[in-house]
């Protein structure tokens, strides 16, 4: 993957690549070190706290991370299993592919993670508050999932305008870029 083939933007609902299944990363090199790069970029200028791959249009299994904004804090997670999810804890959530629509997710409070770096070393880290539901819903992504999938009937109700205008915007801009390829 060339700088000119990293993404450029975040992918938006109903874009297919949102619901397929991620496929392992295999090949750690400057390549993916730039994908991890670039996407943190796409997350802080999305005020995000995630991003996983399908958002940046890349079906692979990874994801950035940063609960506090500090650039310190930034982290890469590729190939990410999670394990010992424990506890519950219902909390609102947004998502940068789906923009201005919250809905409550209940997650595990607490969860360990299991994942390669940039380099392909293996880690585990353990977390809980924000950071566990960061992954949790970074890894939904690698999955297909979205938060809409696990909205209730109030939160359907609350969203379905904006989401019958994610889709309505994504049919229009689908239909200028067919035209655009005749």
């Amino acid at each position: 993957m060339s700088a000119d083939s990293l993404p450029t933007r975040i992918t938006i609902y109903p874009d297919p690549r949102l619901r397929r299944v991620c496929a392992p990363v295999e090949e750690f090199n400057e390549r993916t070190a730039a994908l991890a790069q670039r996407m943190l970029e796409l997350m802080r200028e999305g005020n995000g706290v995630g991003l996983a791959g399908p958002q940046a249009g890349i079906c692979r299994r990874i994801f950035v991370a940063n609960p506090t904004g500090e650039p310190g804090d930034d982290h890469v997670y590729i190939n990410p299993e999670l394990f010992d999810l424990t506890g519950s804890v219902e909390a609102e959530e947004g998502c940068l592919s789906l923009p201005d629509i919250r809905v409550n997710v209940r997650r595990a409070r607490v969860c360990r993670i299991r994942a390669q770096d940039v380099d392909g070393k293996f880690f585990e880290q353990k977390a809980e508050g924000l950071l566990a539901r960061i992954w949790q819903h970074e890894t939904d992504h690698l999955d297909g999932r979205l938060i809409i999938d696990r909205m209730d009937s109030t939160d359907k109700i609350a969203n379905r305008k904006k989401i019958a205008q994610l889709e309505a915007d994504y049919a229009k801009h689908a239909k200028k870029s067919a035209k655009a390829r005749r």
